[in-house]
């Protein structure tokens, strides 16, 4: 998405030192740019329609408009930058409910360095966040009658795929990068990404999350 040139980065959180962190952070990577800070999801849109960043990371409790309700309307975009969560909890049934609406991931806020700059590049590139431990924790914060019901619709959706597909997609799930779901697999990176691309339109899904939650959700990982 970004091509050549670096990340474009928009960081909205109300704490001014976490902006100020994930700015210093973010700014020491020389692929990585910010280019515009919001203290609100209020902030979003006219931030979004002016500095067209790549990757937007939206702290999840904000006081006038939350992450999830800023997410959940730029995921409605038909042109839309990637949109990761930040969060300070390991399981924050909002998030859950941002991944459902399209967010490409989510970012806990004491990750290390490293892992957070490299959580942005891999999302700018196309390949959505997921840490199987702490989604295996979100999904656990969903009351079980909503789990029960929503199981049975994921099997019956998950059904259209082949069974090829469906090995994909519990790696996927699992949170394998295309690289190491290859190795496992026995298959090149393209034809990997291809299976997954497959699994997305066949399903109607938007995004390799939506993908892992749908698996998780039929009770296959």
């Amino acid at each position: 998405m970004a091509g050549l040139r670096p990340v474009r980065v928009a960081v909205v959180d109300d704490d001014p030192l976490v902006r100020k962190g994930l700015r210093l952070l973010l700014a020491s990577a020389p692929d990585l740019e910010i280019v515009a800070e919001g203290a609100d999801g209020a902030d979003v849109p006219e931030m979004v329609d002016a500095h067209h960043p790549d990757v937007v990371l939206l702290d999840v409790r904000m006081p006038r408009v939350d992450g999830l309700a800023a997410a959940e309307r730029l995921c409605a975009r038909r042109r839309r930058p990637y949109v990761v969560m930040l969060t300070t909890f390991h399981a924050d049934a909002y998030v859950l409910r941002a991944l459902r609406a399209g967010a490409s991931g989510y970012l806990l806020k004491d990750a290390p360095p490293r892992e957070l700059v490299e959580a942005v590049r891999r999302v700018a590139a196309g390949e959505p966040i997921l840490s199987p431990a702490v989604t295996r924790r979100l999904i656990e914060r969903v009351a079980d009658p909503v789990i029960h019901d929503r199981r049975a619709a994921a099997e019956t959706l998950l059904s259209r795929a082949t069974g090829r597909e469906r090995e994909v997609a519990r790696t996927v799930a699992r949170g394998l990068s295309n690289a190491q779901i290859g190795a496992e697999l026995g298959m090149s990176v393209p034809t990997v990404k291809a299976h997954v691309s497959r699994l997305l339109t066949k399903l109607g899904l938007e995004n390799r999350v939506q993908l892992a939650l749908l698996v998780h959700d039929a009770g296959e990982v």
